[in-house]
């Protein structure tokens, strides 16, 4: 039987029969690389919906994954290593594990520094110090292992841990610091290590949000002892789900790659001495500590090794839409809290965040229901205060100082996109439909109006 096949502007005729596995597969690849290109549209300013992501993979990840379906190597192997590979050098980390959420990824770091394998670890009842404004992954895996969390409040412009707070939680049972750096934008991690130095305390950075951030050049995620990342639909790059472990310490990457996998030995680089040692057991089901299944799949790894080459120029549109708006919006300052980024830092902007302050003519509220009119998609900051959430009654924690400003946040801040999806016509309409709203609060001549 003889097939004709529409690839752009010719045809093909082929034998089904004489046609090789290889030349199919170009050919389909092909046409996902045809399919991807008719699926842009173009932005119609209060019709068009702005959400707070699109999706950041194209017809490479999709071939790619595609390969891994019809080859049948679908489980975590050579693909997933090359993702892991590629990230690890990108951060300049000596040691990346990649995992199936950025979640099973905090619950691995926090697995790891309370695991009986390790001589000076996280006793059950210890503390770790954690923001009030985080995402609920960050304080559940702490509950999760016996510590206890400390939370202490954030700073209102950085929106992260405040350091002074930290040295001032510091008890006895102290044992770690877990900064968040939020919506992209790094926390104060030099003043954090040295204050964990003093004390003699672990570091875990959960870098979820922040990916290619950084401070004084060295990208967050690699201060601490181990880092953590998500690879969300929603974040800078996206395997769909999955996470990652980062750090220098090979004790520690041994570890997460043991226990990510049922504690099994065969990943690890004294299996052979492992195997030697219990000759009794088939070494191919050989398993030294207790652990997990927080295995990704070749199809994550797929989309993560062409998702890295993206993520530069992701960040740099990013960054480009950042400036227009913190430019445009510093004349709302006296009505708005104007997130901007600190010198000697890298912000990647997650999302561009917006605080309302407390004496403004019009309330958070207002301004997102009018956004949301106009299709410009919002979300609160994160989970702005966590003790405020009913949740928090589950974990034993404790509370250090007032959280004023975490709740100040949960009460006048929000977020919208701030993406690779988001051009020039875009933000500037974002721009335009805020500066519209203050003018109909304020009555007076700012910005350009628009009527819609």
């Amino acid at each position: 039987m003889i097939f004709l096949l529409v690839m752009a502007d010719h045809n093909i005729l082929f034998d089904k029969k004489a046609i090789t596995d290889a030349q199919l597969q170009k050919m389909i690849n092909k046409l996902i690389e045809i399919y991807f290109e008719r699926q842009y549209t173009t932005f119609v300013p209060g019709e068009s919906r702005i959400p707070l992501q699109v999706p950041s993979y194209g017809h490479e990840e999709v071939a790619e994954a595609l390969d891994s379906f019809l080859t049948t190597f679908l489980t975590m192997g050579k693909k997933v290593s090359a993702f892991e590979e590629s990230f690890a050098n990108y951060l300049g980390a000596k040691y990346a594990v990649m995992v199936n959420s950025g979640s099973s990824a905090n619950l691995l770091v926090l697995s790891i520094l309370t695991n009986e394998a390790l001589p000076n670890r996280i006793m059950p009842g210890q503390e770790v110090i954690i923001p009030a404004t985080l995402w609920t992954t960050t304080i559940n895996p702490i509950g999760d292992v016996g510590a206890i969390p400390v939370v202490v409040d954030v700073e209102l412009d950085t929106m992260n841990i405040d350091p002074s707070l930290v040295e001032k939680a510091i008890t006895p049972k102290t044992r770690a610091i877990m900064p968040v750096h939020l919506l992209g934008n790094p926390a104060y991690i030099n003043e954090i290590m040295e204050i964990a130095e003093r004390h003699n305390l672990f570091v875990l950075e959960d870098t979820c949000e922040s990916h290619g951030a950084w401070v004084d050049g060295k990208k967050v995620g690699t201060f601490g002892d181990m880092g953590t990342f998500s690879f969300f639909f929603s974040h800078h790059i996206s395997t769909i789900e999955g996470g990652m472990v980062v750090t220098n310490n090979e004790e520690y990457a041994e570890l997460a790659k043991s226990l990510r996998v049922f504690g099994w030995a065969r990943s690890l680089k004294k299996y052979n001495d492992y195997a030697a040692q219990y000759p009794h057991i088939d070494k191919r089901f050989l398993f030294v500590n207790k652990g997990f299944n927080l295995r990704p799949t070749e199809i994550h790894g797929a989309m993560g090794i062409h998702q890295m080459k993206k993520l530069e120029r992701y960040i740099a549109i990013r960054r480009d839409n950042a400036a227009y708006w913190n430019k445009r919006f510093k004349e709302f300052s006296d009505y708005l809290v104007i997130h901007e980024e600190r010198p000697g830092t890298r912000h990647v902007w997650f999302g561009q965040p917006v605080t309302v302050r407390h004496d403004a003519p019009f309330t958070r509220d207002e301004l997102t229901k009018h956004l949301e009119e106009h299709k410009i998609e919002t979300r609160p900051v994160q989970v702005s205060n966590i003790v405020q959430q009913p949740s928090a009654q589950f974990i034993k924690h404790r509370v250090h100082g007032e959280l004023k400003n975490a709740q100040y946040i949960m009460d006048h801040s929000f977020f919208f996109g701030n993406h690779q999806g988001i051009g020039k016509e875009e933000r500037e309409y974002v721009g335009d439909v805020i500066a519209d709203f203050i003018e109909q609060k304020t009555k007076s001549k700012v910005g350009r109006v628009i009527k819609f």
